[in-house]
């Protein structure tokens, strides 16, 4: 696969090995952007927690890591997690980040047709959603691009600084 800047990116899922970089990764993706729902030192996960939950997924048919490697490096990483409870099975929430010098090179793209493709294989996962800063125009767009439909609004949900941020509710429904 092929980014707008001519990259080659490889989507994949998060291996063992790639627990120290991921940590270092969400230690500089918070620091970059105020589009996640946590803040710099907030994020307090060590490389053996992140081994542990690497190792957690790898073999799971409805929760998984996908990362985006590009030149041996992940420029960024997605999940998604369905609960083992057989009522709320169906549905699975989503996460996803991007390095600032990654945005708007399709990244974030490919890693959402991995998270679709995963769902759409689990033979469980029939509803995707996710929240999203209702400011986050550019990741609005995408979504909505790739199928999902606001169907709420959580006024206030964020606070940053003092100031107050909607985030929008999005579905998927494969």
């Amino acid at each position: 696969m092929q980014l707008k800047n001519g990259k080659d990116i490889l989507i994949r899922k998060a291996r063992k090995e790639d627990a120290a970089e991921m940590v270092s990764y969400i230690n500089t993706v918070i620091g970059e952007s105020d589009n996640l729902l946590m803040s710099v030192g907030e994020f307090e996960m060590t490389v053996e927690q992140e081994e542990k939950l690497i190792e957690s997924l790898a073999n799971s048919t409805t929760s998984a890591f996908m990362v985006g490697v590009v030149d041996g490096r992940i420029v960024g990483v997605a999940n998604i997690s369905s609960s083992k409870r057989k009522r709320v099975a169906h549905q699975a929430g989503i996460g996803m980040s991007v390095l600032k010098e990654y945005w708007g090179q399709g990244v974030g793209a490919h890693l959402m047709h991995a998270l679709i493709d995963f769902a759409k294989n689990s033979g469980t996962i029939e509803i995707i959603h996710l929240r999203v800063k209702a400011d986050n125009t550019r990741a609005i767009a995408l979504y909505t691009k790739m199928g999902f439909k606001e169907f709420g609004v959580f006024p206030k949900e964020i606070k940053i600084d003092g100031h107050y941020y909607d985030t929008i509710l999005m579905n998927l429904y494969l």
